[in-house]
């Protein structure tokens, strides 16, 4: 790892890609977890024949990738489920973030991986620097999550209930961020984070040790 890594997580509905494109803005390379599954199972997907053997005809939709609003309520509502599923796409996941890792840090000062389960995986833990954590009280996140179309209360306790729990996140982080203010309040913690994190890409490129 020859370019500073920062594995950006939290729970759902705590400000991730909000905070990711404030990054980005900043210079930082972005590569998301969730746009990476997006191209893995939708149609032409690489993820999307495994998928099909594993959970039959029905789980792809008429455009022939993923449907994901189906899986979403089968992943959700038990836990083996949600198992297959993951054993099938985060392999990949984790193979194409690599993949434009190594072709984006050779331009960027560091990279930020948004990953919304890295704290739950041993694997990404080891294959990144530094830990931010977005983090916001579970009233917020549940308010949040329920504005997105197409999900009840039930689902969404339900996928806040498949995820770590936020004194699990918080002990794993290097760095917080408190997103429950707007955006223009929290920015100047970005920025900070931000020289922080060119600094220690500048010091450890120097030193060798990344």
């Amino acid at each position: 790892m020859n370019t500073l890594r920062v594995g950006l997580t939290g729970g759902v509905g705590s400000g991730k890609s909000t905070i990711a494109e404030a990054l980005r803005g900043l210079g930082a390379a972005i590569i998301d977890a969730d746009a990476v599954v997006r191209e893995l199972t939708g149609p032409g997907g690489s993820a999307v024949a495994a998928l099909r053997r594993e959970f039959g005809p029905e789980a792809i939709g008429d455009d022939g990738g993923l449907d994901r609003a189906r899986m979403r309520v089968r992943a959700f509502q038990g836990g083996e489920e949600r198992r297959r599923l993951e054993a099938i796409v985060h392999p990949l996941v984790r193979q194409e973030s690599e993949r434009l890792a190594h072709a984006v840090s050779s331009n960027a000062a560091y990279v930020v991986f948004v990953v919304p389960l890295l704290v739950e995986s041993g694997d990404w833990r080891r294959r990144v620097h530094r830990v931010l954590v977005v983090d916001c009280t579970e009233n917020t996140q549940l308010e949040r999550v329920m504005r997105r179309p197409g999900l009840d209360e039930g689902t969404a306790r339900a996928i806040l209930a498949a995820q770590c729990c936020r004194s699990e996140r918080l002990a794993a982080a290097d760095d917080v961020i408190f997103n429950e203010a707007p955006l223009h309040l929290v920015e100047p913690r970005v920025r900070q984070l931000h020289a922080h994190y060119l600094t220690l890409a500048r010091d450890a490129r120097r030193l060798g040790s990344v």
